[in-house]
């Protein structure tokens, strides 16, 4: 578990990856987001995106597991928000989405000693290399405990 202290400025880690298939972004999308070009392949490909691709919503569920499951967690205590995102590139089937992180900003917070607020710069790229997603988080942090 890693907390406030552990963080440095520009630490930066890979959180995971996800495979995404046609199925997942149909079923997803079926749920929560049901546009055509998300829950219809070949409406998909006479769309503008010529082509199945994931929803906003998905790339923010994945990104939001993965997160939860990295192998060294940050021992958040709550997400205060999400700034500057950007989906420049669509997310499509049958890619492997890589979730990374960058430490842009941390601070002790000016309310509470035993947290401190860190901004992470998170990208997500396929398995092109392409950046279908970038954010900012801004995360309350906990602080190891001080005896």
């Amino acid at each position: 578990m890693r907390y406030y202290e552990d963080i440095p400025l520009d630490h930066h880690s890979v959180i995971g990856t996800y495979s995404l298939s046609e199925a997942a972004i149909i079923d997803f999308a079926r749920a929560w987001d049901p546009q055509p070009f998300h829950t219809d392949a070949d409406a998909a490909r006479r769309s503008v995106f010529g082509g199945l691709v994931a929803s906003s919503a998905h790339l923010f569920a994945i990104c939001t597991r993965l997160f939860f499951d990295q192998a060294d967690p940050i021992r958040v205590v709550a997400m205060l928000g999400k700034d500057k995102l950007r989906l420049p590139n669509p997310a499509r089937a049958g890619t492997t989405l890589t979730y990374e992180t960058r430490c842009a900003d941390r601070r002790d917070s000016a309310s509470r000693d035993d947290v401190g607020i860190v901004t992470l710069a998170d990208k997500v790229t396929d398995d092109a290399g392409i950046v279908v997603l970038t954010q900012e988080v801004s995360l309350m942090v906990a602080r190891r405990q001080r005896l």
